[in-house]
């Protein structure tokens, strides 16, 4: 099944992946402790806005990780003392889903060491919830919130479970974890 780009938040551990029919050509790189997702050396060249972004940036106490712009000002929100809610509901809300020919939505998760929230902004809604086990959200057909057996505890781990799982048109995969430290790692495939 193609569910597009997904997201897999729980207290402690989130990951993200890529996955696309259209612009396979992606890889998440590190920046300064930022994970980014960006073109490939041998990537055709395009001018699509949405292909490049930040996929994993901390805030504040927390790590938000997403399938686009939205990232860094749900960073930037948390970084100014908003809870993880509000601040995913805010930009959400604020950046709407995306204006592609698919009207993609924009999905994205909040992970703290002991709390996690997960939010997509449809065509046709706005969800943003608090969850207690990993959870799933995906751009398309698993477009709701819903249970998700991760089994990693690494984020080394999280990464690779998400780029092997079953869902088609893997391009690469980003995940971290959240207690005492914050630890990111990326998965780009072979």
């Amino acid at each position: 099944m193609y569910v597009g780009r997904f997201v897999v938040v729980g207290p402690g551990i989130g990951a993200y992946r890529v996955s696309s029919r259209s612009f396979p050509n992606r890889q998440v790189v590190e920046r300064d402790g930022t994970l980014t997702v960006g073109p490939t050396p041998d990537a055709p060249e395009t001018d699509n806005p949405y292909i490049a972004y930040n996929c994993v940036r901390e805030g504040g106490s927390y790590v938000v990780v997403g399938n686009g712009s939205q990232v860094d000002p749900i960073a930037e929100k948390l970084d100014m003392g908003y809870t993880p809610r509000d601040a995913l509901a805010e930009i959400l809300l604020a950046l709407d889903y995306e204006k592609d020919d698919y009207n993609t939505p924009r999905i994205a998760g909040v992970v703290g060491a002991d709390e996690a929230y997960i939010g997509i902004v449809r065509k046709d809604a706005l969800i943003v919830t608090e969850v207690d086990e990993p959870t799933l959200v995906a751009t398309y057909e698993e477009d709701a919130p819903r249970a998700f057996d991760l089994s990693a505890e690494s984020a080394a781990d999280a990464a690779r479970e998400l780029y092997d799982h079953e869902f088609e048109h893997a391009v690469c995969a980003a995940a971290t974890t959240v207690g005492d430290d914050v630890e990111t790692a990326f998965y780009n495939g072979e």
